[in-house]
């Protein structure tokens, strides 16, 4: 038998899965991990730096780049932190939109997470499913901005637009009988909240199905089960935020630790994990799509009952409405000039945060007084994640690297920024 031999191996860089663009250089002992250097830069286009050369409002596109699976929590932070410097007061109805959305973004974030991370561990059903799900919530995206991924919906002040009162439709074609076509459109009959509301009711029962394929299975558990273990102290350490640290057992979510929005309105718990492994990690975010779903249903309600504006009405930072900006010369005036040298905010710095479905997402700002931010500077969850790679390796096998990266729910956008 030939002698255990030592290797430094390239992992990467390939897109596995949906984690995005990672040069990881493995040292190994046979198939154990010695050292994991993972290498980043190979995605990098200056997020940051592009934001200090635009007016604000052009921005807000670039933040639906970062981490493209969860595009609205990204333009959340940025247009509170603007709103923050500005002092600017954001309509209650609004609020609940955004929460609303916040929320369908964290369960789309975890559909595809839980898919992904089951792909790479090597389960594919679970996949298959979680984008059946997917793609009712891209719909709602699409309802209300006209893009399924990069949304661009919120605004400083709001968001774009209000609720549509009609959900688009299946149109007839030559694939679909008028059968099939009726089945697809049978929830789209009403409003956008009735579409989501017939989705919350029915969302529970889908996540009852992964549970059942993945929950107690064997094979699951052994991939899974004390890999990548992260004491609390470590996870606090590493500045680990949202189901990371979260999946060691520390009860910190900004949604009640510092309430934005309306969260302090709404009901919902902290799922934590005991043990800080993969496992754990996997039982958190199942849980926390249970609480969104909550969450989403408790705004359908508010919003049902409470119409209202949803952008701000002072006009030397939101666009006037369309009506008013054809038949106004005022509201002319402030329409041009916002689309073309935008607005101006006080000087000063402020920081943003919210619990973005990887952890803590924040964007700390510096205004000089111009059109546009001296300096951008973004928190993003899965750059203090990526640095804790290399210590969850360690001891472990090549194929629990796969494991690991999968249970950190890395998406490279943000990472590299």
């Amino acid at each position: 038998m030939s002698e255990i031999r030592n290797y430094t191996l390239n992992f990467g860089p390939q897109h596995p899965a949906a984690h995005g663009v990672l040069r990881l250089v493995l040292e190994m002992d046979g198939e154990v991990i010695v050292r994991a250097d993972p290498h980043i830069g190979l995605l990098h286009r200056g997020t940051e730096k592009l934001a200090e050369s635009k007016p604000y409002n052009q921005s807000i596109g670039y933040m639906d780049r970062l981490d493209y699976v969860s595009t609205m929590s990204n333009e959340h932070a940025y247009v509170m932190v603007i709103e923050k410097l500005l002092e600017l007061e954001v309509p209650e109805r609004a609020q609940y939109i955004r929460v609303m959305f916040d929320e369908i973004t964290r369960i789309l974030n975890h559909l595809l997470w839980i898919g992904a991370h089951a792909l790479d561990i090597g389960a594919m059903t679970v996949f298959l499913y979680a984008f059946r799900e997917r793609e009712d919530l891209m719909d709602c995206y699409e309802a209300v901005s006209g893009a399924r991924l990069h949304a661009t919906y919120y605004r400083v002040g709001g968001v774009a637009r209000d609720l549509p009162d009609h959900m688009p439709q299946y149109e007839p074609s030559r694939w679909r009988n008028k059968k099939e076509l009726q089945r697809l459109n049978e929830n789209r009959q009403g409003s956008l909240l009735d579409f989501i509301e017939d989705f919350c009711k029915r969302f529970p029962t889908y996540l009852d199905e992964y549970e059942i394929l993945l929950t107690d299975n064997r094979i699951w558990k052994q991939r899974t089960v004390g890999i990548g273990v992260v004491t609390p102290e470590r996870a606090m350490q590493m500045g680990f935020t949202g189901p990371m640290i979260r999946g060691s057992g520390v009860e910190w979510d900004l949604r009640k630790k510092q309430p934005y929005e309306v969260y302090d309105k709404l009901d919902f718990d902290i799922p934590v994990g005991t043990n800080g492994d993969s496992y754990d990690r996997y039982l958190v975010r199942v849980e926390e799509m249970r609480q969104s779903n909550r969450i989403i249903e408790q705004c359908i309600d508010w919003l049902r009952k409470n119409p209202g504006e949803v952008l701000a009405a002072n006009h030397k930072v939101t666009p006037p409405r369309r009506e008013a900006m054809k038949g106004d010369m005022e509201s002319l005036i402030h329409h041009f000039k916002h689309f073309t040298e935008g607005y101006c905010v006080p000087e000063g710095e402020a920081y943003a945060a919210i619990e973005h479905p990887k952890g803590e997402f924040g964007v700390y700002m510096i205004s000089d007084g111009a059109n546009k931010p001296f300096r951008v500077k973004i928190r993003a969850p899965g750059f203090a994640h990526m640095s804790g790679l290399d210590e969850m390796s360690r001891g472990h096998m090549l194929a629990d690297v796969v494991a690991i990266i999968g249970t950190q729910d890395i998406v490279f956008g943000e990472v590299d920024r």
